[in-house]
């Protein structure tokens, strides 16, 4: 640097960032350059990533809507969610839920993200009084692309407008309409009213950034170069045995459009743990570990914004924040570990998620 005088306190500085870096990734040291004020939840022990073009800085792992396995610590009947069975009005289950979403505060994380009906709604609830605590991520999935009667840019919008008001949200951080696991099902012209509709909300100051949900890798890149004004973040299947694509790999069109991703099944829909998620159960130390290996192993990867896995209690919250402190490359007896755990994770894959297995490449 021509000009510029070096002195030893500024070589073994910049050294010591240099370091960092390569274990912790360009995203970090990006964060690491931004005012911590301007950073919601900012806790010093948590990484911050940018979320794309939205400029947010978002937690590098956030959490997920999903409650499944909540039975284990409250007593049945008081679970949410009519997808997993339960009653939201529940003493119990609204306990559970704040607790869990100000344990994240508490450990710096600023992302929640919840695609039913149900889960807007409940995480509505947790956030009363703190709704500026926390940036959140909305999808009314069954009143929105999945649902036949709903692929109109005026029926998008009554979904919008009715599910803000059943959750009584003034705005939404994300909206990020659910398509069909595979996409492409949807037409051309389906596609441009979803559009059309996430324009419009945006335009209108009620959704602050948009996107969608889609599991299909080759549309979701013609759907970020084709609407890029509308694509600010989506999430994705991302687990523990994701690889990119050395070609071809739709993150090279993330990192082109400047898109955030947010990893769904990070724990491969629980299969990647051996015990059932009761507190204190035989393999809780273990599966607490595994988590921890998932959560490095997928942060490895810097197009990610955030892995979001659904966490069932405080516990949970501090074990994958503990992730992130931890060094960011597996050693190989943790990659030899975390390796065995997915190689069980896939034998033992239910059915429905046999799809899974496709999502080794990316």
């Amino acid at each position: 640097m021509a000009g510029r005088k070096i002195t030893r306190r500024d070589f073994v500085k910049e050294s010591a960032l240099a370091a960092g870096g390569l274990a912790l990734g360009a995203s970090a040291l990006q964060a690491a350059a931004t005012d911590s004020k301007t950073i919601l939840n900012y806790n010093e022990n948590m990484e911050y990533h940018k979320a794309g073009k939205t400029g947010l800085m978002v937690s590098a792992v956030a959490m997920g809507g999903h409650w499944k396995r909540i039975e284990k610590m409250i007593p049945p009947g008081t679970t949410g969610n009519a997808i997993f069975g339960g009653n939201l009005g529940g003493a119990d289950f609204q306990k559970n839920r704040r607790d869990v979403v100000t344990k994240c505060m508490e450990m710096g994380m600023n992302w929640i993200d919840a695609c039913t009906c149900d889960e807007v709604k409940a995480y509505a609830k947790a956030l009363e009084g703190r709704r500026d605590k926390m940036y959140l991520a909305c999808s009314w999935y069954e009143r929105e692309m999945r649902n036949g009667n709903c692929r109109t840019e005026k029926a998008l919008l009554e979904t919008l407008e009715w599910g803000m008001k059943d959750a009584g949200l003034d705005y939404v951080d994300l909206w990020r309409i659910t398509m069909h696991e595979q996409s492409k099902q949807h037409t051309e012209a389906e596609v441009e009213q979803m559009m059309k509709a996430l324009r419009a909300a945006k335009k209108s100051g009620k959704v602050r950034f948009t996107g969608f949900s889609s599991h299909d890798r080759n549309h979701i890149k013609w759907m970020i170069e084709t609407y890029p004004d509308c694509v600010d973040g989506f999430s994705t299947p991302y687990t523990a045995k994701t690889k990119e694509l050395p070609t071809d790999s739709v993150f090279e069109t993330v990192r082109k459009y400047q898109v955030a991703v947010f990893g769904i099944k990070p724990f491969s829909s629980n299969s990647l743990f051996k015990g059932d998620s009761t507190p204190g159960n035989p393999d809780a130390e273990e599966d607490d570990k595994r988590a921890r290996l998932a959560i490095r192993y997928i942060l490895c990867n810097d197009a990610i914004t955030a892995p979001i896995p659904g966490l069932l209690n405080p516990h949970q919250v501090e074990n994958v924040a503990k992730a992130v402190q931890e060094r960011r490359q597996l050693d190989k007896t943790e990659k030899a570990e975390l390796d065995k755990a997915m190689a069980e994770a896939w034998a033992k894959l239910p059915a429905d998620y046999q799809w899974l297995k496709d999502w080794e490449y990316v």
